[in-house]
């Protein structure tokens, strides 16, 4: 039986229909295939990404971090140097406060007689030089004078060995200098310091750890006492 045109073109209708309905089914076959790689890569790529941000931001806080710590150290170092320059500055203070009392000392003529027969021989003592040579300031001159008069006879006795000893008239100690004495050797190599401010310097250091406790309080980071 001959098809008719019409029989032809139902036939090519429904052909085209099939291969339209194939070629769509494929398309939304190969759509959905590239959205699930599109996803799968997107969500490899924001992994990626987000483990990126996550290192960043750690190693960030921990530089943050760290940068805290120093900062801390500096300012902790910072704070202790100021507290330990202000105590040194206020110990310093004391110092000179002791030193202009060292004047009451020096306006009892008589106590300071007393007290530069004692620095004088003590200084003799020290030297133990068959010659020396005593330095004081310029008004203490007749005071050490007097000084050496009682002081000589008693090293000779003591050190049983003659002395020569001078009093510098060519130079004096400062007039500014709370008091006491110098004693060289004849050469003037050796120096024996005997005054007022060097004897306050030598007490000061050798207690220093007291007053500091006395000031301060004890140190909770000393572990030991001398």
């Amino acid at each position: 039986m001959a098809l008719t045109d019409i029989d032809v073109q139902k036939q090519i209708k429904h052909m085209m229909a099939f291969i339209e309905q194939e070629a769509n089914e494929k398309a939304e076959e190969i759509d959905a295939k590239a959205e699930e790689e599109f996803n799968i890569e997107k969500g490899r790529l924001v992994q990626t990404q987000r483990l990126k941000i996550m290192d960043y931001f750690e190693k960030k806080e921990k530089q943050i971090e760290q940068q805290k710590k120093i900062q801390l150290s500096t300012m902790r170092n910072q704070a202790r140097i100021t507290v330990l320059r202000a105590r040194d500055n206020l110990i310093l203070e004391l110092l000179k406060e002791a030193k202009m009392r060292l004047s009451r000392i020096v306006s009892d003529e008589e106590f300071y007689q007393d007290l530069l027969d004692k620095l004088v021989l003590q200084a003799l003592l020290r030297l133990l030089e068959p010659v020396m040579i005593v330095r004081c300031r310029e008004q203490d001159f007749y005071l050490v004078q007097s000084a050496l008069l009682r002081a000589i006879p008693q090293y000779m006795m003591l050190c049983q060995k003659h002395l020569e000893v001078q009093i510098d008239q060519t130079e004096y100690l400062s007039s500014n200098a709370a008091g006491g004495v110098e004693v060289y050797s004849s050469d003037r190599k050796i120096k024996v310091s005997n005054t007022l401010e060097s004897r306050l310097n030598l007490a000061a250091m050798q207690n220093m750890p007291e007053i500091r406790r006395t000031l301060f309080g004890d140190n909770s980071n000393r572990k030991f006492f001398t």
